[in-house]
């Protein structure tokens, strides 16, 4: 069969661009890589050959073969693993297909150099080789399939295909080294990276040195190891290898599980974000292990979605070597592993964040927004979640506990209060908040998308219910005791305010539930609230958002009887009756509104011609 020349993807080009230009900082991490990927094709021939036996014929040992070559500068990885056919070439090499180099892209930003340990962390681990080389040639042939390809390229926007009669089962990856990186065909050299980046790969990894060859790992499962023969620096790059990530793990839980289940697992909290965190998938990625044969890492009852920031893996002798993804799906003992350990998880959390030194903020400032979807999702562990869970509040700058914010509560305060937004620096400024800053009540300020939700599916935190302020303001009066006469004195007079709220009520119609005087203005004019038992007004704007709710609910106009324009306005009603004619006033101050809560005016055309009409009168008067 001729050869078949094809281009690269656009971002795959893109991205080799970056590699072969820019990502120079710790180039070793090819072998790292290469070794990494190879183990997991051999991995998953051996969970194939469980019920196809044929796949291994006549080569049942899995190995990885290193082949230094000095004189043609050269370095050849070799497995027998599954291998790959000409369709499964063409889409993992050449182009996007899952290898997440568009995520990769979009990560990278323009900062290629700085970024570039991410590389593993996308799935694009293999590209890495046109770091040191500047030719790659790929023999492989797949499992059970007739016939082997060799893939070829030199990473400059295109590769070659073509028919091969010498390849055998497993993938031949041949690094055609650059001048400046053929130090990666000394054996010593290459000893000492499989020793740092990959002595925990359970399959051997041998090392050609002449006609000898010696396995350079120590080719166990470092799960079935004791914790006292593990050091931190092991664990690390066995967190490395599982999770393709170059951050440290901020936590490490390893630990076995005896009795009626008996499990192991070495998981791992990252230090950063997974580049997937919020996919909507919401994917676990720990992977499964029977008797140290990898089963799958896609298994969904293995972990809540809510801790899939987890990385790792799970090993155990309870379930049959060939147990089929559609079993596992419905299996009572992936139930009692996923209840061991998220309490295991959750109890780890505790002890971090209970020691001052552990920076748990950290962790929170990382997951805090995934980790709260457990409040919304599983009702059972409120008790066991919200105290792990921190809060930016009105009190300062710093994350809280909900126990530190109860403690600071007013004595006759019998709720947490609460307000939800988009952004921080937006809820700080709400008119909603003024009552509230200024009779120091403290208000915790909600910018996750998974707040309003939890917050309707929580009742309280220690007999204490979460109230939102947009539903709270007549709790102000009750908080802050009677109101002292100067304060009384600035106000507009209850019979102007009277009289203004009911010409108000009467030109706005229908399009405010109610209008009232306020008790939680202190510098604002005006602003909007829910009615009682209404949806909070950030949840009723993001089901808008998402199609999921039509129309608006109608809300309640409060406004400030000692502001001066309200008490201006109040005086002109008073003053003039019926005559006052303060329609365009009316819809101006609803509008403001509005704007304060982060929405477009009902007809911004109108709007800005009554706020001209308004400022040409004052500036006339």
């Amino acid at each position: 069969m001729a050869e078949e020349t094809l281009s690269f993807q656009a971002e795959v080009a893109k991205l080799l661009d970056i590699v072969v230009h820019s990502l120079y900082s710790d180039r070793e991490i090819f072998l790292r890589e290469l070794i990494s990927n190879a183990s997991d094709s051999c991995d998953r021939l051996r969970y194939a050959a469980q019920t196809r036996g044929d796949l291994i014929d006549g080569d049942a040992d899995f190995r990885i073969r290193l082949i230094p070559d000095k004189d043609a500068g050269t370095l050849t990885i070799v497995d027998n693993g599954f291998g790959m056919n000409k369709e499964e070439l063409i889409a993992n090499l050449g182009t996007i297909a899952k290898s997440g180099t568009d995520e990769f892209l979009k990560a990278l930003g323009d900062s290629a150099r700085k970024e570039s340990a991410q590389i593993g962390q996308f799935g694009v681990g293999f590209y890495s080789a046109f770091m040191v080389s500047d030719k790659v040639d790929v023999l492989t042939a797949k499992a059970g399939e007739p016939g082997g390809w060799l893939w070829s390229s030199d990473g400059r926007g295109a590769f070659t295909v073509v028919e091969a009669d010498n390849a055998v089962r497993g993938a031949s990856i041949t690094l055609h080294l650059k001048e400046d990186a053929k130090d990666f065909t000394d054996v010593q050299t290459l000893k000492g990276i499989v020793k740092r980046y990959s002595d925990h790969i359970a399959i051997p990894v041998l090392l050609k040195d002449g006609e000898a060859e010696e396995t350079v790992n120590s080719a166990s499962a470092l799960w079935t190891r004791s914790k006292s023969e593990i050091t931190p620096e092991q664990y690390t790059e066995f967190y490395h290898h599982a999770s393709h990530a170059f951050d440290e793990p901020w936590a490490t839980l390893h630990y076995k599980a005896e009795g009626a289940i008996e499990y192991t697992g070495l998981l791992f909290i990252p230090s950063s974000k997974p580049f997937d965190l919020f996919n909507p998938e919401r994917r676990s990625h720990l992977k499964l292990y029977v008797k140290r044969v990898f089963i799958t890492d896609k298994v969904e009852e293995l972990l809540p979605g809510w801790l899939r920031f987890l990385r790792g893996v799970v090993d155990t002798p309870d379930l049959p070597l060939n147990v089929s993804r559609e079993l596992l799906q419905h299996n009572p003992l992936l139930a009692k592993i996923k209840t061991g350990l998220v309490k295991k998880v959750l109890g780890e959390l505790k002890k971090k964040s209970d020691d001052p030194d552990s920076k748990y903020v950290e962790f929170w400032e990382n997951f805090g927004p995934v980790f709260k979807e457990g409040l919304y999702e599983e009702r059972d562990r409120h008790d066991e979640i919200l105290p792990l869970c921190r809060f930016r509040t009105t009190h300062g700058d710093g994350w809280y506990s909900l126990d530190e914010i109860v403690a600071r509560m007013k004595p006759d305060q019998e709720a947490i209060y609460t307000i939800t937004g988009d952004d921080l620096d937006k809820i700080k400024r709400s008119p909603q908040l003024e009552g509230f800053v200024a009779k120091g009540i403290e208000v915790m300020l909600l910018t996750d998308a998974i707040d309003d939700f939890w917050l309707n599916s929580v009742e309280d935190y220690q007999s204490k219910k979460f109230r939102s302020v947009t539903e709270a303001g007549s709790d102000l009066s009750k908080l802050a005791g009677e109101e002292s006469p100067e304060a009384q004195a600035e106000k507009a007079p209850e019979g102007d305010m009277s009289t203004l709220i009911a010409a108000l009520k009467l030109a706005l119609g229908d399009q405010v539930q109610d209008v009232r005087s306020s008790n939680r203005l202190t510098e604002s004019a005006v602003c909007l609230v829910a009615g009682e038992g209404q949806m909070s007004l950030h949840l009723e704007k993001m089901l808008r958002l998402h199609g999921q709710m039509m129309g608006e609910q109608q809300k309640v106009l409060e406004i400030n009887p000692g502001h001066a324009l309200i008490k201006s306005l109040a005086a002109a009603v008073a003053a003039k009756g019926s005559e006052a004619g303060i329609e365009d006033s009316a819809l101006l101050l609803l509008d403001q509104a509005r704007i304060l809560e982060g929405e477009m005016p009902k007809d911004p055309k109108a709007f800005a011609k009554r706020l001209g009409e308004a400022m040409t009168k004052g500036l006339a008067s």
